[in-house]
C-alpha cells in the first residue's frame, strides 16, 4: 500500500503541517524579540533550529510507531477479508491485544466463524436438495421469468434432450404471443409452453396431461415467488404412459366383457322366454331351441373359464408343472386330433419335424397341448377348404441360448398388418381381414397363448400376408431357464 495515502501517512503529515506552522508562528514573534533583548542570540537561535528538528524527528517516529501498531494489524484484517471474499471462509486472525483492534480481530474471526457455518450448512442443504433431485423418478425442472432453465435434474435433462426438436405450430406460436410477461417462451420446451404461461398469468398451481409423440406426461408447474414477486416456474412431470394405458385396457376390458356375456345372455334369454310362451308348436321346435340355449350356456362358460384362466396367469398364479418333454410325442398327439378335424374340412395337414430329437428341459407339457391346440383351432376357422395348414419345427440360437422353434402356417385369409400389432391383446378380433367360421372365439385364445409361451420364458410373434396366409411362430427354450 502507499505510505502517503495509508493512515498513518496522514495522520504524519498533518501532524507535520502543525509543527511546522506552530514553529513558523513562534519564529515569526520570537526571533525579531530575541535579536533586540538577548546580546547571544545566534545560540537561542542554533537552539530553535535543534528544536524544531528534534520536534520533526519525533514525529517521524511516532508514524512508524503508528504504523507498526495500527497499519500493520489492519493489514492483517485486510488480507484475511480479502481470503473470505475468494471463498476461504477458514481464514482466522491471530492477533492478541487489548484495545479496539483486537476487538475488531476478534468479531472478525466470530463473524468468520459464523459465516463458515452458514456456509456448510447451505452447501449441506444444497447437497441433500441435490441428492433428492438426482434420486427422483420424476423430471423436475425450473424456469425463470424469460423462460430460461435454472435448475434441472438428471430425468428432466434427458427429457429436455428428448423434446429440444420439437417445433411448435400455429396455436402454439399464438399463445406465445399471449405471454401476460412480454417475454419469449426462451428455453421452455414446446409441449410445456401453454401451462408455462398459464402459471404466469395466473400465479397458480396448474396441472395437466401433455401428449407427446407416443406418451402421456402429467406436468405440474407452481409459480417460484421471491420477495413478493414472481420470478419464475418450476415443473414436476412424470410419465404416466403405461398408466393411461392400462385405465385404457381396463375400460375395454369391462366393455368387451359386458359385450361378450351380454350377446349369449341375450340368445338364452330370448329362446328361454320363446319356450315359456310355448312359440314351440313341436317337439323338435322345442329341442332345437334347448340346443340353442345349451350351446350358448357352453359359449358363456369357455369365456368365463378363460377369463379366471387369464387372470391367475397375470396375477402370476399359474400352477406350472414343468418336466422334460418330449415335443416329437406332443406333435404327433396333436397331429392326430385335428386329423379327423382336417378331413371333414377337406383342409390338407401336415407335420414337417426335424430329424434331431426335440427335447424340452423343463416345460409343462399340458399347457403346451393348450397352446398347440388354440394355434391350431384359430387356424382352422379361418382356412377353406382345399388349403394347407403346416405344422414346422425347428431350431435357433440366439444370444447364446438354443431355442426350439414350432410354427403353425395356415393359407387363410390374412390379417391386415394394421391389426397385426394387436392380435395378442384380451378380446381383439381381426374381423376385417379374416371370415369368421362356423364358430366364434373368446377373443382370449391368443392372450393365453402369449402368457403361457413368457411363462416358459420363450416367445411368439406373427406374419401375414393378405390373402396368403398367417404363419405364428412359437420359440421354446431348450435349456432349463
Amino acid at each position: 500500500m502507499n505510505f502517503w495515502r495509508s493512515l498513518v501517512g496522514k495522520l504524519w503529515v498533518t501532524i507535520i503541517c502543525l509543527v511546522a506552522v506552530v514553529l513558523i508562528t513562534l519564529g515569526l514573534f520570537l526571533l525579531p524579540y530575541i535579536d533586540s533583548n538577548f546580546a547571544n542570540s545566534g545560540a537561542i537561535k542554533r537552539l530553535f533550529m535543534y528544536t524544531c528538528m528534534i520536534g520533526f524527528s519525533l514525529t517521524t517516529f511516532f508514524a512508524l510507531f503508528l504504523f507498526t501498531k495500527i497499519t500493520q494489524p489492519m493489514q492483517q484484517v485486510i488480507e484475511a477479508a480479502n481470503n473470505i471474499r475468494r471463498g476461504e471462509y477458514g481464514t482466522r486472525l491471530t492477533l492478541r491485544t487489548s484495545d479496539e483492534i483486537g476487538q475488531l480481530a476478534t468479531s472478525f474471526n466470530h463473524m468468520a466463524e459464523e459465516l463458515e457455518e452458514n456456509i456448510r450448512s447451505l452447501n449441506h442443504e444444497k447437497g441433500h436438495l441435490s441428492s433428492v433431485l438426482r434420486s427422483m423418478t420424476d423430471a423436475v425442472i425450473t424456469f425463470d421469468i424469460e423462460g430460461q432453465i435454472i435448475l434441472t435434474n438428471p430425468h428432466g435433462q434427458k427429457l429436455l434432450e428428448a423434446w429440444g426438436d420439437l417445433e411448435p405450430d400455429l396455436e402454439e406460436e399464438s399463445d406465445a404471443e399471449q405471454d401476460p410477461h412480454g417475454g419469449a417462451a426462451g428455453a421452455v420446451p414446446v409441449p410445456l409452453r401453454p401451462l408455462f404461461f398459464s402459471t404466469l398469468s395466473q400465479g397458480g398451481d396448474q396441472r395437466s396431461n401433455v401428449h407427446v409423440r407416443q406418451g402421456v406426461w402429467s406436468v405440474h408447474m407452481a409459480p417460484l415467488y421471491s420477495e413478493g414477486n414472481l420470478r419464475g416456474a418450476v415443473a414436476v412431470l412424470r410419465d404416466v404412459t403405461e398408466e393411461v394405458r392400462l385405465e385404457k385396457m381396463l375400460r375395454d376390458f369391462v366393455a368387451n366383457v359386458s359385450h361378450e356375456i351380454r350377446t349369449p345372455l341375450s340368445m338364452m334369454q330370448g329362446y328361454s322366454e320363446a319356450l315359456l310362451d310355448g312359440m314351440a308348436s313341436s317337439p323338435e321346435e322345442s329341442s332345437e331351441l334347448v340346443q340353442v340355449i345349451h350351446d350358448e350356456s357352453l359359449r358363456m362358460g369357455r369365456l368365463v373359464k378363460d377369463l379366471l384362466d387369464l387372470a391367475r396367469m397375470e396375477a402370476g398364479h399359474t400352477d406350472m408343472n414343468k418336466t422334460q418333454v418330449d415335443m416329437d410325442e406332443l406333435l404327433e398327439r396333436i397331429y392326430r386330433k385335428f386329423s379327423v378335424r382336417a378331413k371333414e374340412r377337406d383342409i390338407i395337414l401336415e407335420l414337417h419335424k426335424t430329424e434331431s430329437a426335440l427335447l424340452l428341459k423343463s416345460a409343462d407339457v399340458d399347457k403346451l397341448e393348450q397352446v398347440l391346440t388354440n394355434l391350431l383351432d384359430n387356424a382352422f376357422r379361418h382356412t377353406p377348404a382345399d388349403k394347407h395348414i403346416s405344422i414346422i419345427t425347428g431350431s435357433a440360437v440366439i444370444e447364446g441360448r438354443r431355442y426350439m422353434e414350432i410354427a403353425i402356417r395356415d393359407e387363410g385369409a390374412g390379417i391386415h398388418p394394421e391389426d397385426l400389432p394387436f392380435i395378442f391383446e384380451r378380446f381383439y378380433k381381426a374381423d376385417k381381414a379374416r371370415v369368421r367360421g362356423e364358430s366364434g372365439g373368446t377373443g382370449l385364445g391368443l392372450a393365453i397363448v402369449k402368457n403361457i409361451v413368457e411363462s416358459h420364458h420363450g416367445q411368439i410373434f406373427a406374419t401375414s400376408k393378405l390373402g396368403e396366409g398367417t404363419t405364428f411362430t412359437l420359440r421354446l427354450p431348450v435349456e432349463k431357464q
